[in-house]
């Protein structure tokens, strides 16, 4: 440590031997500076404050209806954008700064001295900005500051304005171009439809459903078909076995066997009895939630109720014959006999059902035969509608979507001109000080005087450390290596000692000259009152 400090006393001693060397740097460099400091051109700085303001009442109504655009952001990207080369381009066109320029060399140095002088501060979250310029020329400051306001307004509205245009003529394009290809997708479509028009799939279902259905029809119609010719039947065997019984003695055989032999020889019988064997093959299958099983269940109680009615109509003719025999004295009635004339008309319209059944089992049987042959080539031409039906689907949907957002954005435009989604207010239009704002004098002469001073200890540090002498015998033995016997004190006379003490004075007086010379230039500054 005792090192460090002697060490450092040394520099300080080398130093003081060259004091003067300091002062006449520090006094060369603070003249100049100062010099330069004042000679500095004052610098006026234009401004203008602008709140964009970008809550819009329209804009909750038509929140789904418009196009959504965020003002916001759009905000943010213009004042990033302000400084670009082309708004400083429209700046200096203008301001009449391109005058100026001779070559594109000068312009864009012109153009880079633009933009270093200008400035774009946020001032907090309420979309407030302020616009700057500084300039020597305070009329030129204004009118480059009245330009970049001009050019921010102009930008956020045209933007919106040339968006809305672009979207508008694109979705114009796209819309014919997806009207000719709708227009195309229904001519073919329509030409298919045209050439198979014998194959094409009813009510949603395709070859297969129409060809399980066509046979489920035809085995209703069959099974139809059997029930009426087993009613049929039943009823030529009454009129073939039981014709003689009918008015032979006051007492007929059906009247005497009851209504339990009515209702065997009833016709229904047979076709609830199908019935009743198809239901218990559908609940194998099925529940009884079914439609088939239902229907069925339906059928059945239909079929009982029409026996009940012919089982009375019956007992009712049986009756009648009954009495008129008892009547005529035990002669048999044939002809007139009211329940054979109702068998036989229940026969003939048995007849006619069985006829008319069997040219719909037939014509079933064709259809569903011509089906079968038809197996191989409808699927295809399904195929084929399908996948022209599902192009046209997809052009549609498309179509539709694009009609959809041309209206939307038609709404979105005519709402912006109606009620613009930004608006500009101008709080503090632009103006320049009478003062100048620059440049800061004070900080720069107090710059400039501090670098004097070190810029003077420097040089009285370089001269020491270039013409070295020692100060102590120790420091000689350090360096040399070789013991030091002896040294011979200095003898100071007294005019010597005079004219150090002369020397220090004027050292100190021209320091401290210096010194009030630098606080008699911040002074001057600081009143208002140009020295130079």
């Amino acid at each position: 440590m005792h090192e460090i400090v002697e060490q450092i006393l040394g520099y300080l001693r080398g130093m003081w031997r060259y004091r003067w060397y300091a002062l006449a740097v520090a006094w060369t460099i603070s003249l100049g500076g100062w010099f330069f400091v004042h000679r500095l051109p004052d610098q006026f700085e234009a401004s203008a404050r602008v709140y964009v303001d970008t809550q819009s009442i329209l804009r909750p109504l038509l929140r789904g209806l418009t196009v959504d655009v965020n003002p916001d952001s759009q905000i943010q990207l213009m004042t990033r954008t302000l400084l670009s080369r082309p708004n400083l381009e429209k700046v200096a066109r203008m301001t009449d700064l391109d005058l100026k320029a001779r070559d594109n060399a000068q312009m864009d140095v012109l153009l880079d001295r633009l933009g270093k002088h200008i400035s774009l501060r946020s001032l907090g979250r309420e979309n407030l900005y302020t616009i700057g310029f500084e300039d020597k020329d305070p009329g030129f400051a204004k009118k480059v500051v009245q330009s970049l306001l001009t050019i921010f307004v102009e930008n956020a509205l045209g933007e919106t304005r040339q968006d809305s245009d672009t979207a508008q003529r694109f979705l114009d394009k796209q819309i014919a171009e997806y009207e000719a290809r709708l227009l195309a997708a229904e001519e073919r479509l329509k030409n298919f439809k045209r050439q198979n028009v014998d194959m094409m799939p009813q009510s949603g279902q395709d070859h297969y459903s129409k060809m399980q259905e066509m046979g489920s029809q035809l085995a209703a119609a069959r099974l139809e078909l059997k029930q009426i010719e087993q009613r049929r039947d039943t009823l030529k065997a009454q009129l073939d076995g039981d014709t003689a019984t009918f008015g032979v003695g006051p007492k007929p055989v059906i009247a005497q066997e009851g209504p339990a032999s009515i209702t065997d020889s009833a016709p229904v019988d047979g076709r609830i009895k199908m019935m009743e064997e198809r239901l218990d093959q559908l609940l194998l299958q099925y529940t009884e939630k079914h439609p088939d099983v239902i229907a069925v269940r339906q059928t059945i109680a239909d079929l009982r109720k029409q026996r009940e009615k012919e089982i009375a109509e019956i007992r009712a003719a049986t009756a009648a014959a009954a009495k008129a025999a008892s009547s005529n004295g035990g002669e048999p009635v044939q002809d007139g006999n009211p329940y054979l004339q109702q068998v036989r008309m229940m026969l003939t319209a048995e007849e006619g059902n069985a006829a008319a059944s069997r040219v719909r089992v037939e014509e079933f049987e064709r259809r569903l035969a011509e089906m079968q042959r038809m197996v191989n080539s409808v699927p295809e031409v399904e195929a084929q509608l399908k996948a022209l039906n599902r192009d046209y689907d997809v052009t549609r949907q498309n179509y539709d979507q694009l009609l959809a957002r041309r209206e939307s954005a038609r709404l979105s435009q005519q709402a912006g001109q109606t009620n613009e989604d930004i608006k500009f207010k101008v709080i503090d239009p632009p103006r320049v000080p009478n003062e100048p704002t620059g440049p800061n004098r004070v900080g720069l002469m107090s710059g400039v005087f501090g670098g004097a001073v070190i810029g003077g200890i420097a040089v009285a540090f370089l001269i020491s450390q270039l013409r070295p002498t020692f100060d102590s015998r120790r420091m000689l033995t350090d360096l040399t290596g070789l013991p030091v016997l002896g040294m011979v004190s200095l003898v100071v006379s007294p005019d010597t000692i005079r004219r150090q003490r002369y020397g220090l004075a004027g050292f100190v007086g021209m320091g401290m000259l210096l010194v009030l010379t630098f606080g008699g230039l911040l002074a001057a500054q600081l009143t208002g009152h140009r020295l130079i």
